[in-house]
């Protein structure tokens, strides 16, 4: 993974925000509302929100993908596939902007803004991030529910300040009931991540992206309607990812996404500091993982869920972990498994229900 890992460094950096003279300035700002949720908290529903507030660079994404074209010499339709990834790799991100949103079909029309820890409006920071949450009634939700005809606790959202354009959607979730947390990469999407960093690199920026078989159709089987989708892929790819799974020709269920940090602003130690630990530290994404599942976990304490991974690389390890920390939520572990644990491991799948896969080798993709 250390040299896909180098590739995606090269462009957080040709997407550094610094390097603002070779932006095409417009006037308008994109907004990206990464899909969340909301718990009760007494009589009140908290919105926990992430927001990136960006501007399209396209001379950045002509010129990073020549080079490469260039370098791992791309047909026609690979660059095209490959330009549409690096959207948000190489975008500019918008500092110290104030984002207003309301609720679609709100006939109040009221306008919200995220708040922090301290009650206070934070505007996006140097990474054009910003991160806090909204409290709305249970009235309100109610009433907004009906006025969009939600589809399972299901509200979309639309950004209305000036200069900013963008839509998102959060689902209330109910203190009980039953949840899916999946990985992403060789659970629900081929990737290969045991073939290497050559075929990693080329099943995620210059090929259409591969449905893992059966996985779609065994989720909406379920008589469950709360996904959550914790990646341990880049939040810079939350874009080509929701769009692909959520398509209706994949038609995976509709849910909340957790994806690893990765800071762009490389006038910030901590931009150095997260590409280091993806670089380095082959236990960040064990880590990043645990933190974001037990946070679900943590906040539904009243719900079982089914976690479901890949063999491929840590999230038996995961799994195991948490169902450790909390094994009276944890309902069933599911591992598709893409490196036949199944034989030559079996101990490391132990308790845990097993899709049979095809076995992935190093250095070899099953996509010509």
């Amino acid at each position: 993974m250390k040299k896909l890992l180098f590739i995606l460094s090269a462009l957080l950096v040709a997407g550094c925000s610094t390097v603002a003279n070779l932006v095409e300035f417009e006037n308008e700002n994109e907004v990206t509302f990464y899909n969340s949720f909301g718990y009760l908290d007494g009589e009140e529903w908290v919105i926990p929100m992430r927001m990136y507030v960006h501007h399209r660079r396209e001379s950045m994404e002509s010129w990073t993908t020549s080079f490469a074209a260039w370098r791992y010499n791309l047909d026609e339709d690979e660059r095209e596939i490959f330009q549409s990834r690096i959207d948000n790799i190489v975008a500019d991100s918008e500092w110290r902007e104030s984002v207003e949103f309301r609720f679609k079909d709100d006939p109040t029309n009221k306008t919200y803004r995220i708040k922090n820890e301290e009650g206070d409006h934070p505007k996006t920071d140097l990474n054009g991030l910003k991160e806090g949450y909204i409290r709305i009634s249970q009235g309100r939700a109610d009433s907004l529910l009906q006025a969009q005809n939600s589809d399972n606790n299901w509200l979309s959202i639309e950004a209305i300040s000036t200069y900013h354009s963008g839509t998102g959607r959060v689902q209330l979730i109910k203190p009980e009931g039953v949840s899916v947390i999946s990985d992403i990469d060789d659970t629900v999407k081929i990737t290969e991540l045991p073939a290497g960093s050559r075929v990693v690199t080329r099943n995620t920026f210059f090929k259409e992206y591969k449905a893992a078989p059966g996985m779609a159709d065994l989720y909406n089987s379920w008589d469950v309607d709360v996904f959550h989708y914790v990646s341990g892929a880049p939040w810079q790819l939350y874009n080509p990812l929701s769009q692909f799974l959520f398509d209706e020709e994949q038609g995976f269920p509709k849910g909340s996404f957790h994806m690893k940090n990765v800071r762009k602003n490389f006038f910030n130690l901590s931009s150095w500091r997260d590409l280091g630990q993806l670089i380095t530290n082959e236990n960040f994404t064990f880590d990043q993982k645990v933190e974001q599942i037990t946070s679900l976990f943590e906040t539904f304490p009243n719900r079982e869920f089914i976690l479901v991974g890949d063999s491929g690389e840590r999230d038996p390890d995961v799994y195991d972990k948490i169902r450790e920390i909390y094994p009276d939520q944890v309902k069933e572990i599911i591992i598709r498994d893409v490196v036949n644990d199944r034989e030559e491991n079996p101990e490391r799948l132990e308790g845990m229900t097993i899709i049979p896969a095809k076995t992935v080798t190093f250095g070899e993709s099953q996509f010509q």
